[in-house]
């Protein structure tokens, strides 16, 4: 599996949004890496809902 097409920097982003190591964002496939970012929009909008 190829690592994503995305720069260093959305990597690095997302890295710290998710609370997971770089190379784990690089090589996970994009379905998983969208359904993260779901959930952690998800469970932010809870947040802000309190």
């Amino acid at each position: 599996m190829k690592p994503l097409q995305i720069s260093a920097e959305t990597a690095q982003k997302l890295a710290e949004k998710l609370n997971v190591p770089l190379e784990q964002i690089m090589h996970m496939p994009q379905h998983i890496l969208v359904a993260k970012l779901a959930e952690a929009e998800a469970a932010e909008k809870k947040d802000r809902e309190k």
